[in-house]
């Protein structure tokens, strides 16, 4: 009987997804619930388990190719025997004991000596010593097999057998060692060179964009088409902050498990912004303007599949510790493909660093429905006067793009001296004013 691999429901308004990666072939043994196919949408990738155990006797949908949900993905024999069940026959071995006939042999010679009787004690000896290897060489055999199943992920697995990659030599980063597909791409190394993309390809190459990055190009159009964009600029004193950051660093990270970063503080600061100026927190539908009376800020992270903008939700309710937990949660799963929907929705205010690439100046572009975003950057050694003398502090510029039909400009410049003020007077955040 055969168990149908289906698409399964992908999130609000997500109906169809592209067939990324199958993470078995067909004819290979699965087990149930492990991923046997990882599919794409608009927001994120999503791995598709296995309904039974079984072998994957038919692929129905090639890589590459568009389903919509419910549609059949490929099919799995249930007839198949399983590695758990090759485990349990490996188990249940008994080898089988050699009989020896040394007491009847005794019986019928009445006349023997010690000499004709020690090559038969040996001899029985012998047996039992490669009874013990048989059964030390099924323990082995059954300890490798249940290792190599459980600390190897499935797509680490595909990702090595494709690039031909001997997994011994790999040391896993994921919980109790298991080793990740990002292990695989350490070992693999950078990029390919332009030189060696050249020799490999030729002059040009072609290849399809995938589902994300043609949304987010959509959705950039949209955001310069559909909004009336602009954008302010303010330049903020990072000396308050990098001093109390360095002060309380080491007792922050002891206390709560997570390093204490610049993030947190932005975040902080942009909630009052918020709370002083709604519009900016708010969103336009249709003919009305929905103003939030909460604020989950949106955090943009790049990854080498492209930006994806994970959501902090309740902001205003959280301490510093919370923020950068979360923070660091959101990042390491949208490094490693495992963002949900949910982990995507709901944003009011987004929040974008291109600081962290050496970005001096920029103007970040909106993530609609949202009305601004806020663009921080590099830090900089910069001369500034303060009380009449010259100094060199750390500076760092802000941009906070917007959508003027809902913000007029002098909202949004408000906006940024706030943040500017709460950064540089960071006891302020503590005291929420």
């Amino acid at each position: 009987m055969s168990d149908k691999i289906i698409v399964p429901t992908l999130g609000e308004s997500v109906t169809e997804a592209t067939v990324s990666k199958w993470l078995k072939n067909q004819g290979e043994k699965v087990s149930a619930d492990e991923p046997v196919v990882e599919l794409e949408t608009d927001k994120v990738n999503v791995e598709v388990p296995a309904p039974s155990d079984g072998v994957l006797e038919q692929i129905s949908a090639k890589e590459g190719e568009t389903v919509n949900v419910g549609a059949l993905l490929g099919e799995i024999n249930g007839s198949g025997k399983q590695n758990s069940e090759e485990i349990k026959e490996l188990k249940d071995y008994s080898p089988p004991k050699k009989k020896t006939n040394i007491s009847k042999e005794v019986k019928e010679k009445t006349k023997i000596n010690k000499k004709e009787i020690e090559p038969l004690k040996l001899e029985q000896e012998e047996t039992l010593i490669l009874d013990d290897v048989v059964e030390s060489t099924q323990e082995k055999k059954i300890e490798k097999i249940v290792k190599k199943e459980t600390t190897i992920s499935p797509a680490a697995r595909k990702m090595a057998k494709e690039a031909k990659i001997d997994l011994d030599k790999i040391k896993g980063s994921g919980k109790h060692g298991v080793i990740l597909k990002e292990d695989v791409l350490s070992l693999m190394g950078s990029k390919p060179s332009p030189s060696e993309r050249k020799i490999k390809h030729g002059p040009e190459e072609r290849i399809k964009m995938t589902r994300l990055r043609l949304t987010i190009a959509k959705r950039l159009k949209e955001a310069q088409e559909n909004a009336a964009m602009l954008t302010t600029f303010n330049e903020v004193d990072m000396s308050e902050v990098i001093s109390m950051r360095n002060q309380y660093k080491e007792e922050f990270q002891n206390n709560y498990g997570v390093k204490l970063g610049f993030m947190s503080f932005f975040v902080k600061a942009s909630v009052i912004g918020l709370k002083n100026f709604p519009a900016i927190n708010a969103e336009i539908q249709g003919d009305e303007i929905i103003y939030k009376n909460y604020y989950n800020i949106s955090i943009a992270v790049g990854t080498d599949r492209g930006l994806v903008v994970p959501v902090l939700r309740q902001t205003d309710e959280m301490s510093f510790a919370d923020i950068e937990k979360n923070i660091s949660d959101l990042g390491k799963k949208a490094h490693e493909g495992k963002i949900t929907i949910d982990d995507l929705q709901g944003g009011t205010f987004t929040i974008t660093n291109g600081g962290i690439y050496g970005s001096m100046l920029s103007t970040p572009i909106l993530n609609p429905p949202q009305s601004a975003v806020l663009g921080m950057h590099n830090i900089v050694q910069r001369p500034v006067v303060v009380d009449g003398n010259v100094e060199v502090r750390p500076v760092m510029y802000l941009a906070l793009s917007y959508d003027h039909r809902i913000i007029d400009g002098k909202e949004a410049v408000s906006f940024l001296k706030i943040v500017k003020e709460s950064l540089e007077q960071p006891k302020r955040l503590f005291l929420n004013i």
